[in-house]
């Protein structure tokens, strides 16, 4: 007859055994059913701007089609390192993700010496929302009507041209950059912190800058601003007429924006694809809001999405490298 401890110890462990295996069931049941409460999704911008109106554009088709609510979180600041640090360190559970863009996830290790992480590691791609080009604007007091008039009249008005931008090294500034190497012309760059740049450009007090469509497309549409090109390989959906910089005589000019989730390392594989699922079955319905808004719907895997952010991130290195730009 076995001793009454060694009963008592094969127990204790047949017990403990069989919590472990209802946690864990517990835990895969969770994540099966997921959402199965509310997910905050942190943007890294101010409430208004381009990602922050994707992102809730999204948020209330996701909430509609999977029964819980989804919460636009705005963590601004550092260039949008602050709200991405946060949900790099978050727990992967599914419960907090990311809208983000261009900057920081393909542009920031670059521009910021010393980043505490690497977005292209520490976050897993879920789905691309959108391809969000640049327009090439310029106030109305400038005199030309076209992308070629305003080239010669940049060429003739050497240093006497300032553009603004949303702030050192990011894309509104590095498109600007790009083409003043490719024309030869160095005019002056007057970075901002965010939409101080547009206010200053609509006053007057700028001649030019590009800036995303949805920043400027009501402006364009009030003859507030005057759009010459977009910075994406071919025109876009949400400017007919209005040419690319490509077309125009710089092929190879590329220089836009985009937006997409994320979630932190770690989040389950079957979180991932439900939620990439699930935005690729709400982009369609947003097709036509998104467009007339100034922003083209992508979709798509993880897995593209991912190769793509890393393809963006050698390209960005050489410009930032080149342009000499580092964070303030």
């Amino acid at each position: 007859m076995k001793p009454l401890t060694t009963i008592r110890r094969r127990l204790c462990a047949a017990g403990g055994l069989a919590l472990l295996l209802a946690a864990s069931a517990t835990a895969q049941a969770q994540e099966a059913r997921w959402p199965a409460k509310p997910v905050r999704i942190v943007v890294a911008f101010t409430a208004g701007g381009t990602t922050d109106i994707l992102a809730r554009a999204v948020a209330q088709k996701l909430g509609e089609k999977l029964g819980q609510s989804f919460i636009i979180d705005n963590k601004p600041g550092g260039g949008g390192n602050i709200g991405t640090a946060e949900v790099v360190r978050a727990a992967p559970d599914g419960y907090t993700l990311i809208v983000n863009s261009v900057g920081p996830i393909s542009i920031n290790q670059t521009l910021y010496k010393n980043l505490p992480y690497d977005p292209l590691t520490d976050l897993v791609p879920v789905v691309q929302l959108a391809d969000v080009p640049n327009v090439l604007v310029v106030h109305p007091s400038v005199p030309a009507k076209t992308f070629e008039e305003f080239v010669t009249y940049l060429k003739a008005n050497p240093g006497k041209l300032s553009y603004g931008s949303t702030g050192v090294g990011t894309s509104s500034h590095l498109s600007s950059y790009m083409l003043g190497q490719r024309l030869g012309a160095e005019p002056l760059h007057v970075p901002y912190k965010g939409a101080n740049a547009l206010n200053d450009l609509l006053a007057g007090r700028l001649q030019f800058m590009f800036a995303t469509i949805p920043s400027v497309i009501q402006h364009i549409h009030a003859g507030k601003l005057r759009a010459l090109a977009v910075s994406s390989p071919k025109p876009s959906r949400s400017l007919p007429g209005v040419p690319s910089v490509a077309e125009k005589g710089f092929p190879g000019f590329e220089a836009g924006s985009w937006f997409g989730f994320f979630a932190p390392k770690g989040t389950p594989a079957s979180v991932v694809t439900a939620l990439n699922r699930a935005v690729n079955d709400v982009l369609p319905p947003l097709q036509e809001q998104m467009i007339r808004e100034g922003a083209d719907p992508v979709g798509g895997t993880p897995e593209q999405f991912g190769a793509f952010t890393r393809r963006e991130y050698e390209k960005w290195k050489e410009i930032v490298k080149a342009s000499g730009a580092e964070a303030q």
